[in-house]
């Protein structure tokens, strides 16, 4: 079938350098008063629609986050 991808890329710290996946783990955070939710809570919506998120550390610092998913094709109109 069909897909769609999408990639977003930041310029900030980057990812870790032991195991950049570690991003998407419930409650792990760079951030003082983050809560560590927003990656993992994209990955379970991402997944449930049968799609897939990966991180990775781009030449040049920040990170990139690439997902995609598939494309519709049974559309039913109300």
């Amino acid at each position: 079938g069909q897909r769609v991808s999408l990639s977003v890329r930041d310029r900030g710290v980057g990812l870790p350098a032991d195991h950049p996946e570690r991003v998407f783990d419930a409650f792990w955070t760079t951030k003082s008063h983050g809560l560590g939710l927003g990656l993992s809570l994209s990955r379970s919506m991402i997944e449930a629609n049968d799609g897939q998120i990966r991180a990775e550390r781009p030449a040049g610092g920040g990170a990139c986050f690439v997902f995609d998913l598939p494309v519709a094709t049974d559309v039913h109109h109300a």
